[in-house]
């Protein structure tokens, strides 16, 4: 028995399992009625409406409900997600044994000790039928889960089944007058709704428990008498098949299994037992210490079961439901009803290849539970639990692919776990001796080892080593030295998964995950609460692992998430890009995609690949508070700022990651004090003097103002600072400004204002301000204070003069980090986005920051502070022409500080080494062309490009090759006299890179750039201007010999831009060229005709069709027009005024279904058309090919440069384009 899940509570005599969740419903003796999550572990709800104890509980198969009947006579109709009882259904006489929902008619069946069954209807809430035909009482009784049939068992010894057919007739058709008369005469006299169709007798005692088979005429029951006796019936009878004997106690209840040819009963004498139905022997005997067993209830659709007893009630599986696998290359190997199977992953083929024996023992779980696979040799180990533990050894007959009937004598023996570990070695465990026996192929032992640990399992750890697990720990025992190569404390290790290069290693407990490296160095442990099921590792390095409910992915760091939901629980075999191969429980090969942009995304991160981060940021749905919070919390607030719309997170996020402007745009939205006081904290931290300001203006925080303004030097505006102070009336304000400012008059003028004579007398002396002291000593009069004789030397309160006013502080110049760089540009659009750049390089302020843009700032918030009752302060003010902030100067370039070089003061000079010049570098190490143009050595390339693509006129890739060199080079001023620096310019360059490793040369020519091209050139196709979508299509053809790119697919990717591009090219030149011939109509058709078989875009394709067709139609070739005109009615297409005009040209052609002309024209026979002469060259005719674009010619143009790419020659040998160094490697 394998127990899923166990709960502690008072005596359990109910049980239902819901249909679809992980749900059990337990109804207990103490009237309690709980609800639990199995596979959680988890008590969900708890429903205690019921007096005395509930003895039967049953979900409904669809709607959210349960039903419960107890010992106070009532049934309850409950609601789960309500949390309550909807109605009570009241009738029963005495004690309610079982309640059943049906599964089609809204009706209960329950069973009480009154000696009657009735039927309900929740829906009407009423009693719909009251069976009665028992004397004693009625322990049990269900629906058929398909006929309309109810059993039930009796303490009167029998088991009755009824006929409920005429119920279900009478609910389902009322409606005949005749059959209401004859329903309200069964209402008065007694029903004949329900008729006991058989009365099954042989039990010796009361029957308990009587339940019918899920698809077979038979039942089972469950008797005092301590038997089980099964019964079959057909349409007439019904009789006693069988008895089976050996519980020792009352048996409580009695069921078949759904899944499996087995009954399963339980009884008073605290045991369950599993009897083979066809055989009708005993399998099995679970047995408990104290408690008798009163319930059991089997899953509906899973292979679960549940047993209630005297202290709770457990949940679980009688047999492993995994499938024993192994995986080998590109095929899974698995044994499924008795056969090795094989699946190759290309193909997706499943074939059957041998037999495997069954099992002597006919007890449960016997079944294999692990293979192992040596590929050289075809060999395979199953292991069982048969016996103890024991494996057989199979070698697959090269010829079995595909037949799997050939039985073979494997080679048996007795051990823990057996595994491959060398070609045509396996290791056996024997727990016993705890030894490792190395066998070979003829099961002959070759080597003993004693293990390092008690040992009760091995798995494979590469050629030579086992890992070996004990009950807290495994380790890695290499069998060559007999040494341990490893040890790492875990808990229960249940399977083990290996990365396909060996280097990583994941042990799977039944809630926990580690990931170690190959010598069981600890990397990440992940726990879950669900269990781990299965697992595999993706080409990336992530691993990817199920538990019972989700497909979920494993960083290198130990981050974890969840990819999928999964409706049944899987086994993952093997990963291939976005595609996990599984196996399900019945053994059947399942493919499953999934969507890895989220992971790939966090490894990204993690390993730090910021440019794939940034394509993914513009290209994938990816958003959420979950990222979110992963990016901040692993530092990355920049990047989630481009995820956030809500302004004040936005906010947050943009002062962690020190983007004062991005702060800046969210403060002026949300406009609040608290988000000015921390922009100004952060600028102040910055040295953003600005908006510091700014900010300050805001929360009009005069004091920070004023100190902020005497730091900086900004005397004027200190000035002003001391005027609004006057205005508001606030003294201290205009005292501490003065103060800053050095003005003593004022400050005289203040404290005289406030009535501080004296004190005001004393700051004029001291100052030598001799008028103010006398006419201040004639206020005094007697009051005058004295003033203490100088003894030691004083010095006056004045702060010195500013040299400089200091602007913002300078800061290095940085690049923008790519974040911010790519998303604005994201974000923002091209146009905006290039004149910021602009912007950023000009200034030289280390945020990208617009100064003027605060400066220019309008100031009206500081001017409301002048109220209108001050309106005198007002016309003092207006000869200050106001507050303005537009005088913020800042320090020009020349003024800021820089550091001086510490080696400057050498007095010996010795002049370095001339190094390689990186060009040379870039020639050797390349053989790409376009990385030689780019270091200028045009004749090099020139080459490359003649023995790859037969290239001979290099004219059209003149300025290419220029650009490309340009491109390549940055030039600094050095001195005057000396000359301009050359400095090449790097792909990929990063600043930790060393900066002795020189990278390949940036290229001017990308990518995407030919994606734009190709788009304007299908724009100019649509709209008709053929020269310029010529011109358009040329320069991609003349571009793709210079483009470098970085993988295999970007690779496919180019060749078939190059094919694209040629079909345009080639039905462009034939279109303008149809377009001169004015004179020639026959011409004019033939030209029209082939342009419908260049391959174009859908759309273009049905506008060459209907150009031909009405060409054609036009010179009264109705056969060839009417066939231009089926081929775009197949395009089905969207126009309805194209295929109004097809349909017509058909209608007009089929009366006279003939051609004026012959032309060079014949549809039915395949054709490429020759792209110097404009001719057909049909199959099986001979031609010559442009070796760069592939387009065909007729044999007379060897020799001569290709009409479509002007730049190869037709028929010369060429090695093929070469635009990637993943194609070198």
């Amino acid at each position: 028995m394998l127990t899923k899940f166990e709960t502690k509570s008072n005596r359990v005599k109910g049980l239902s399992f819901h249909s679809k969740r992980p749900w059990i419903l337990a109804s207990l003796h103490s009237g309690v009625i709980q609800l639990w999550d199995y596979r959680m572990g988890t008590l969900i709800d708890r429903f205690d409406e019921h007096d005395g104890p509930v003895r039967g509980v049953h979900f409904h198969k669809s709607q959210p409900l349960f039903v419960s009947g107890g010992d106070d006579y009532k049934i309850k109709v409950w609601n789960y997600k309500l949390h309550r009882c909807l109605f009570t259904l009241l009738g029963h006489l005495d004690y309610i044994r079982t309640v059943q929902f049906h599964h089609e008619y809204p009706w209960i069946v329950s069973a009480s000790d009154d000696q009657t069954i009735r039927i309900w209807n929740w829906q009407s809430r009423t009693c719909i039928s009251v069976l009665t035909g028992h004397n004693h009482y009625v322990m049990c009784a269900s629906f058929h889960p398909k006929d309309d049939l109810v059993v039930s068992a009796s303490l009167d010894q029998t088991v009755r089944v009824w006929d409920i057919g005429a119920l279900r007739k009478k609910t389902v058709s009322p409606a005949d007058d005749i059959l209401r008369l004859s329903q309200m005469n069964t209402d008065f006299f007694g029903g004949v709704d329900a008729v006991v169709k058989y009365v099954l007798e042989g039990h010796d005692r009361g029957v308990n428990w009587a339940s019918f088979h899920p698809t077979l005429p038979l039942i089972v029951s469950g008797a005092d008498d301590r038997q089980v006796k099964i019964w079959r019936m057909n349409d007439t009878k019904a009789w006693e098949v069988d008895t089976l004997r050996g519980h020792m106690n009352n048996v409580s209840c009695v069921l078949f299994h759904s899944r499996q040819d087995i009954i399963v009963s339980n009884s008073e004498d605290k045991s369950i037992r599993v009897w083979d139905a066809t055989k009708r022997t005993g399998l099995q005997t679970f047995r408990r210490e104290h408690d008798r067993f009163w319930i059991l209830s089997a899953h509906p659709e899973m292979n679960l079961l549940a047993a209630g007893h005297d202290s709770g009630m457990i949940v679980f599986k009688l047999e492993r439901e995994r499938p024993a696998f192994s995986v080998s290359g590109e095929s899974l190997f698995y044994v499924k009803d008795r056969f090795l199977r094989t699946f190759e992953y290309s193909t997706q083929k499943d074939t059957q290849l041998i037999p495997i024996r069954r099992p002597g023992s006919n007890t449960l779980n016997q079944g294999p539970r692990t293979l192992s696979y040596s590929p050289t040799e075809s060999a395979l180990l199953v292991c069982s639990d048969v016996d103890g533990g024991s494996y057989e050894l199979y070698i697959i007959p090269k010829d079995s692919y595909g037949r799997g009937d050939t039985v073979q004598d494997a080679k048996r023996g007795v051990g823990g776990s057996a595994v491959f570990v060398a070609r045509n070695r396996f290791a056996v465990l024997e727990k016993s001796t705890n030894q490792v026996l190395v066998k070979n192929l003829k099961n002959e032992i070759v080597k003993k080892s004693v293990l390092p640990i008690p040992t009760d399992a091995i798995f494979y750890a590469g050629t030579g080593n086992l890992l070996c697990r004990s009950e807290d720990r495994v380790s890695i025992f290499d069998l060559q030295q007999r040494i341990v190569l490893g040890e790492l404390q875990t808990s229960f290790v249940r399977y083990v998964v290996w990365s396909p290069d060996m280097e990583s290693v994941a042990l799977l407990s039944k809630h926990s995950i580690v990931i170690a490296d190959k010598k069981l160095a600890h990397r990440c442990t992940l726990h879950e609460t669900i269990r781990v099921k299965s697992g595999a590792w993706d080409d990336n390095g992530v691993f990817i692992y199920t538990t019972l409910t989700h497909i979920k992915y494993c960083l290198p760091n130990g981050d974890s998430g969840i990819i999928k939901t999964l409706d049944v629980p899987v086994y993952i075999t093997k990963i291939y890009g976005s595609t996990i191969f599984c196996l399900e429980r019945d053994g059947k090969n399942r493919p499953i995609i999934i969507d890895s942009t989220e992971y790939v995304f966090k490894l990204c991160l993690l390993r730090k690949r910021y440019d794939q981060v940034m394509s993914m940021i513009k290209n994938s749905e990816l958003c959420g508070q979950a990222m979110i919070a992963y990016l901040q919390q692993k530092g990355f607030p920049q990047v989630a700022l481009y995820f956030v719309k809500d302004e004040r997170t936005r906010f947050n996020l943009a002062l962690e990651s020190g983007n004062i402007e991005k702060a800046l745009e969210s403060a002026k939205k949300i406009d609040e004090k608290d988000h000015w006081y921390r922009l100004g904290v952060e600028a102040l931290r910055q040295g953003n003097a600005g908006i510091v300001e700014y900010a300050y203006q805001k929360t009009k925080n005069f004091e920070r103002l004023s100190f902020h303004y005497l730091i900086t030097g900004n005397l004027d505006k200190l000035s002003k600072m001391m005027k609004i102070a006057e205005v508001k009336n606030d003294v201290m304000g205009q005292f501490h400004d003065a103060l800053y400012l050095g003005d003593v008059r004022e400050r005289v003028k203040i404290l005289e204002n406030v009535g501080h004579l004296p004190l005001a007398y004393i700051t004029a002396s001291v100052h030598g301000l001799h008028d103010v002291t006398e006419r201040l000593a004639g206020e005094l009069g007697e009051n005058i204070p004295s003033l203490p004789k100088g003894g030691k030397k004083a010095s006056l309160l004045i702060p010195p003069n500013p040299v400089l006013r200091a602007g913002d502080w300078p800061l290095l110049m940085v690049s923008k980090g790519i974040f911010e760089g790519g998303l604005d540009d994201a974000g923002r659009g091209g146009g905006a986005a290039e004149e910021d750049y602009d912007e950023v390089a000009d200034a030289d302020w280390g945020e990208g920051l617009d100064i003027g843009d605060v400066d220019s700032l309008p100031n009206g918030d500081i001017r409301t502070v002048l109220d209108g009752d001050e309106d005198g302060a007002h016309e003092e003010n207006d000869e200050e022409g106001g507050w303005d902030l537009e005088d913020l100067e800042l320090p020009p370039d020349s003024e800021t500080p820089k550091t001086a070089n510490s080696n400057a003061r050498s007095s010996v000079f010795v002049a370095p080494t001339p190094g390689m010049p990186v060009s040379q570098i870039w020639v050797q190490r390349s053989s790409l062309a376009a990385e030689h143009a780019a270091a200028g050595n045009f004749d090099t390339a020139m080459r490359l490009l003649s023995r790859q693509l037969g290239i001979k006129n290099f004219t059209p890739l003149k300025s290419q090759f220029t650009d490309l060199h340009m491109g390549s080079q940055t030039y600094l001023r050095a001195f005057t006299s000396a000359p301009v620096l050359s400095i090449a310019v790097e792909r990929g360059w990063s600043e930790q890179a060393s900066p002795n490793v020189r990278g390949p040369p940036a290229l001017v020519f990308d990518f995407s750039h030919l994606d734009e091209k190709l788009k304007a050139g299908y724009k100019a196709t649509t709209s008709g201007k053929f020269s310029e979508a010529l011109r358009h299509f040329s320069t991609i053809l003349h571009t793709i010999p210079l483009i470098v790119v970085e993988t295999r697919r970007e690779v496919d990717e180019v060749k078939e831009l190059i094919l694209v591009a040629k079909e345009y090219v080639l039905g462009l030149q034939i279109e303008l060229k149809r377009r001169e011939l004015k004179d020639n109509p026959i011409r004019q058709q033939e030209l029209a005709a082939y342009f419908t078989h260049c391959n174009l875009q859908l759309p273009h394709t049905r506008l060459a069709l209907l150009n031909a067709m009405t060409v054609c139609y036009k010179a009264q070739n109705l056969s060839t027009a009417a066939n231009f005109a089926r081929r775009l009615l197949e395009t089905n297409p969207s126009n309805e005024s194209q295929s109004k005009t097809a349909r017509q040209v058909l209608q007009a052609a089929e009366k006279n279904m003939k051609d004026a002309t012959q032309l060079n024209y014949d549809f039915r026979n395949p054709f490429v058309v020759c792209g110097a002469t404009y001719v057909p060259i049909y199959r099986g005719q001979k031609d010559a090919i442009c070796p760069y674009c592939s387009t065909h010619f007729v044999p007379a143009q060897q020799g001569q440069i290709c009409t479509v790419c002007d730049l190869s020659v037709v028929g010369s040998d060429a090695s093929g384009l070469l635009c990637s160094p993943s194609q070198v490697r």
